[in-house]
């Protein structure tokens, strides 16, 4: 197998700001794999929420690549992460090394689906089990913003398609809140509406925003509270008129365990968990509890995105909007702007670029030797 990566910049469309921080750019790397002709590919996005800057990141992806030399073929690669994602621990810190952050993880399995995938000449979503494409309405993001510019976003939102729209809050002011989620609603009056605070909510206001809300028909909350005790949090959910939803405090499998049950639901974001493995195993450990799993994402393109829409028919909810907030997409394939995302039937992740590769631009990262669809069982718990 051989891989190369390449950097690009994503400017959003315009500044998104959250209760914690404002976001106009990030960078993407996109990992590419190639074996007998075949190419995959995976993107990871910078963070620094999850402190994740583009050396950081470029460094990681090249130690994969060259970790990636140890198997024959896509296939025994990706079944490797795969079993270590569904609790085979199989030493030292899995295939790809210990301390691999989980969104280099994330963008390494989904170069292999969309390989594996292309070699076997079918769709990701029949790789892990699912027989048709899934789709699903998704939520489209409104940044914290006076209500009258949120009111006249949610309007346009809602001609074109859009049933559930998703406020950011967490204002120094909630009554500024409060005027915004009514604001939307009255412009937006059949839209399911969803509200993440980003844990800028005390726990002494949560109480009786969580009231406020309900009156205003919201659907449900992320993440109201600061992040660092769950506990609170599920204390909190277990007297909540509204459904909460724990985002920060639900990285992985463990905190997944911790809070089946006790929240109403866990936003699964692969870039977080370490992919689609990581998350099917997560949906599995939480179905059937009273939490319902919310697909999440970071701002990325189309490619970033892709791997989470194969995994929507196992959502309640869906909010994967990064693709939609960017000044320029450079990937296409997974639709959005009609308000609903789907996977496609084509092999692999069913996406991709708007224009051709500047190969002048991609970086050699690892040479090496270069068979087999990974059977649902293979994948879930």
């Amino acid at each position: 197998m051989k891989a190369t990566r390449r950097t690009v910049g994503l400017r959003l469309a315009e500044p998104l700001r959250i209760s914690r921080s404002t976001t106009t750019a990030r960078d993407a790397v996109r990992l590419s794999i190639e074996h007998e002709g075949a190419h995959g590919h995976g993107e990871t996005v910078t963070s620094v929420y999850y402190g994740l800057d583009t050396a950081t990141v470029t460094h990681w992806l090249d130690r994969c690549a060259r970790a990636l030399t140890r198997f024959p073929d896509p296939e025994t690669a990706l079944a490797a992460l795969s079993a270590h994602a569904s609790g085979d621990p199989g030493g030292d810190g899995g295939p790809l090394g210990s301390g691999t952050p989980p969104a280099v993880t994330a963008a390494v399995e989904s170069a292999l689906l969309d390989l594996v995938g292309k070699r076997a000449g079918l769709p990701a979503y029949r790789l892990i089990g699912t027989a048709s494409a899934p789709a699903a309405a998704t939520a489209r993001t409104i940044g914290i913003t006076s209500p009258r510019r949120a009111g006249a976003l949610a309007a346009r939102l809602a001609d074109d398609g859009f049933t559930v729209i998703k406020l950011k809050v967490g204002s120094a002011d909630p009554e500024d809140d409060v005027a915004r989620v009514r604001a939307v609603r009255a412009a937006a009056p059949h839209a399911r509406l969803l509200l993440d605070p980003n844990g800028g909510w005390s726990a002494a206001s949560a109480p009786v925003l969580l009231g406020r809300f309900a009156e205003l028909g919201v659907e449900a909350v992320e993440q109201p509270v600061a992040p660092g005790d769950p506990e609170a949090l599920a204390r909190l959910a277990a007297r909540s008129p509204l459904p909460v939803i724990a985002d920060e405090d639900a990285v992985d499998i463990e905190d997944a365990r911790r809070l089946a049950g006790r929240v109403q639901g866990i936003n699964v974001k692969l870039a977080k968990c370490g992919g689609v493995s990581a998350a099917l195993r997560i949906a599995g450990l939480i179905a059937g509890s009273g939490t319902g799993l919310m697909l999440g994402c970071l701002t990325a393109s189309s490619l970033g995105i892709a791997p989470a829409v194969h995994l929507a028919d196992r959502a309640r909810w869906t909010d994967l909007d990064g693709h939609l907030l960017l000044d320029h997409d450079p990937w296409t394939g997974i639709g959005g702007t009609d308000g609903s995302v789907r996977a496609s039937g084509h092999p692999g992740l069913g996406v991709r670029p708007r224009t051709p590769f500047d190969v002048r631009r991609s970086h050699p990262v690892a040479d090496g030797p270069a068979r087999v669809r990974i059977r649902a069982a293979e994948v879930t718990p």
